[in-house]
């Protein structure tokens, strides 16, 4: 009888391995989605957006946590000493990425040295808006208006340093021009004083301004990009005006810890493509004007040192300093 009880303890004690190491491969992986942002903003936006079809296609849990602060600092931090799993990610706009290395001396953390480049998600190229009764139908005309007036044309920004600062710049250089910056903290009040009439003008993403062109209320009237953009097909390009390399995008992308193995940034990459493909995703992304916009890590790295070296040049042309 001993022997018998032992029999069926033994059976029982290795089924309750064999379940609960089947309800242990059962658990999906949990997959962390940093955004450097707080809820409700644009990068937030296509981190929720795209969040549940990532999932899907990594076979995990994809859980999104907000960590503002230090213009990215705090979460490129935390995602550069996470374990190198791809477990981890960062969905970060191109400024804490390509800017802030060249904008702050001693940023506590170096893109190319402690992150991993995994893919581009959307691309969100600036586009120059005017208020709507301004005297400026074109970036022509605005340049024009900025060459004879008697005192300069003033520019809001999100902020010193932002890309709407540096695609400002970028204009100042191809026309030749000196409009006056006027820093602001965020889009959202710089945007307010132009539709008010109080500033002249603003570099925006155009998903932050679609609702506002769409409502009468701003006039889009040249876009920083190499090719029209297809929400705006009448608007041209800064180059067709004849005002050559004004060309600004503020791309998100994600990126995980150094020393995750390529391999597992390639698998995430080819998840992020089939994720942005789900129509649902797509639809959303292009509704809110952002342009879809997948990429390998290897394509991702090139851009970012591109941009590095870019962004880097027009800070230290202009003498930028943070505020």
């Amino acid at each position: 009888m001993r022997t018998f009880s032992r029999t069926r303890r033994a059976i029982a004690l290795a089924l309750t391995g064999l379940a609960l190491g089947s309800a242990a491969m059962a658990q999906p992986k949990v997959v962390r989605l940093i955004v450097a942002f707080p809820p409700g903003g644009p990068v937030d936006f296509v981190a929720r957006t795209i969040s549940d079809a990532l999932g899907k296609e990594l076979g995990s849990n994809v859980i999104i946590e907000n960590k503002p602060g230090a213009n990215g600092a705090i979460a490129a931090d935390f995602v550069s000493r996470s374990a190198p799993d791809a477990q981890t990610l960062w969905l970060t706009s191109v400024g804490a990425v390509a800017i802030n290395p060249t904008l702050y001396p001693k940023l506590s953390y170096d893109p190319l040295r402690d992150l991993t480049p995994v893919s581009l998600v959307v691309n969100n190229v600036e586009i120059l808006v005017v208020n709507a009764k301004a005297p400026y139908n074109t970036g022509a005309e605005f340049v024009a208006a900025a060459r004879t007036a008697g005192q300069p044309l003033t520019m809001a920004s999100s902020g010193t340093g932002s890309v709407p600062h540096l695609a400002m710049e970028l204009l100042n250089e191809s026309a030749k021009i000196k409009l006056s910056h006027i820093p602001y903290k965020g889009a959202a009040p710089a945007i307010t004083d132009v539709i008010a009439g109080h500033v002249n003008g603003f570099f925006g993403d155009i998903p932050g301004l679609v609702g506002h062109i769409a409502a009468g209320k701003l006039k889009p009237i040249g876009v920083a990009a190499p090719k029209r953009h297809p929400r705006f097909p009448d608007v041209k390009t800064f180059a067709e005006m004849g005002f050559p390399g004004v060309d600004s995008d503020n791309w998100y992308a994600l990126f995980a810890a150094k020393g995750t193995p390529a391999a597992e940034a390639e698998r995430v990459s080819k998840a992020v493509h089939r994720a942005l493909a789900h129509p649902e995703v797509k639809s959303r992304l292009e509704a809110s004007g952002a342009e879809v916009a997948g990429s390998s890590p290897a394509q991702l790295s090139q851009l970012l040192q591109q941009d590095i070296t870019k962004w880097g040049r027009v800070v230290r042309a202009n003498q930028i300093t943070p505020d």
